[in-house]
């Protein structure tokens, strides 16, 4: 089932997530609703706080950037109550964009590596390191399970000039070619 996005300005995607139980029933399933959502929206990551869930758990599809790194052609994952252990090299600079901000896209600086800990979709438990690009995903939408978005890290003077855009998104002025929750509308 698609479910709608969150935008931006909703209190839930300020807020830091609660860790999952083992046995939270329907969790399967909110994790193919998510897929299927990040999928329809043309995402490369969604975690849900953005749809309304304050809970650790965030998926990623990162293949669309097959082209630009080879090794992400299959790369989808799932990672239920996940900790970033380490971060590592110089920080770079990345064009991000978020489901829950449409239409703002800006350039924020990330380390190129990760060591990550988290469960998988079976409740395995991983311990893995990423770079590049899938990093740079999984940073992302980590953020969201902390409460940050990609905004925060921008200067206060870019965040001064995009304020009426991201008023316009809160309230539903905003072109989407997906389903959207709006907290002002």
């Amino acid at each position: 089932m698609i479910l709608p996005i969150v935008a931006y300005g909703d209190p839930v995607l300020k807020k830091e997530a609660e860790d999952i139980e083992k046995d939270s029933p329907e969790l399967q399933q909110l994790i193919d609703n998510m897929i299927e959502t990040m999928h329809n929206s043309e995402g490369v990551g969604l975690a849900a706080p953005q749809i309304g869930k304050s809970i650790r758990l965030f998926v990623v599809d990162a293949s669309p950037f097959e082209e630009d790194e080879p090794t992400l052609s299959n790369f989808k994952k799932v990672f239920i109550n996940p900790i970033i252990l380490e971060e590592e090299g110089k920080e770079w600079d990345f064009n991000e964009g978020c489901l829950s901000i449409p239409g703002i896209r800006e350039d924020v600086s990330r380390k190129p590596k990760i060591t990550i800990e988290y469960y998988d979709r079976e409740w395995n438990l991983k311990e893995e390191q990423y770079d590049g690009i899938a990093a740079r995903i999984i940073q992302h939408e980590y953020d969201h399970i902390e409460g940050v978005l990609f905004t925060d890290h921008l200067t206060g003077l870019k965040r001064t000039l995009l304020k009426t855009k991201l008023n316009n998104i809160s309230k539903g002025n905003v072109k989407v070619n997906y389903r959207m929750k709006f907290p002002k509308k």
